[in-house]
């Protein structure tokens, strides 16, 4: 079987993706690999609330992952603060029928961009429950390195389980 290559955006969220959102977003499968925030089931109205969050900050930290101009996931950066505020950390998230394709990667990488040439962030990190090798896998074909385990950092469905820890160091040749 031959899988397609997709071709993707990434671009500001807009109200018009709340359908698409719940859609995509209310998958147990997709619940499992991120926070407990994240809704499950994922409703209308969750996506609406989502985007009237988004939408009204200062800040265009979060993004739509569109193919034919359909928003099938999300990825985005928080931004730390006080002393860590040259840190953030990604996250992203995309509908199952896009497993696999490599569109992950492909928008992380173009977040990373982003968030390098456009802030004064010069660390990106990401934690990933130990039983996602999927999102693993994503960070390294993107440039991350594995920094550290925590073990028993974080409850998942009422299991203890360990957190990866990735990070993303900015290229700046203007110390040396």
């Amino acid at each position: 079987m031959k899988i397609e290559p997709y071709i993707f955006s990434i671009c500001p969220w807009e109200i018009k993706d709340a359908s698409s959102i719940a859609e995509q977003a209310n998958n147990i499968r997709i619940w499992n690999c991120v926070r407990d925030y994240f809704p499950c089931p994922y409703t209308l109205n969750d996506a609406e609330d989502f985007l009237k969050m988004v939408l009204s900050r200062d800040r265009l930290c979060e993004f739509a992952i569109k193919i034919n101009g359909k928003a099938v996931g999300g990825i985005g950066f928080i931004p730390g603060t006080d002393v860590e505020r040259i840190s953030a950390e990604v996250g992203y998230w995309i509908g199952e029928a896009y497993w696999g394709r490599g569109i992950v990667t492909e928008a992380l990488r173009a977040l990373v961009g982003y968030v390098f040439e456009t802030t004064e962030i010069t660390r990106l990190f990401a934690p990933v429950f130990d039983f996602n090798a999927a999102s693993m896998r994503v960070l390294e074909k993107a440039g991350f390195s594995k920094v550290g385990v925590l073990h028993r950092a974080a409850v998942k469905n009422g299991r203890v389980i360990d957190l990866h820890y990735y990070e993303l160091l900015k290229d700046d040749d203007s110390e040396e």
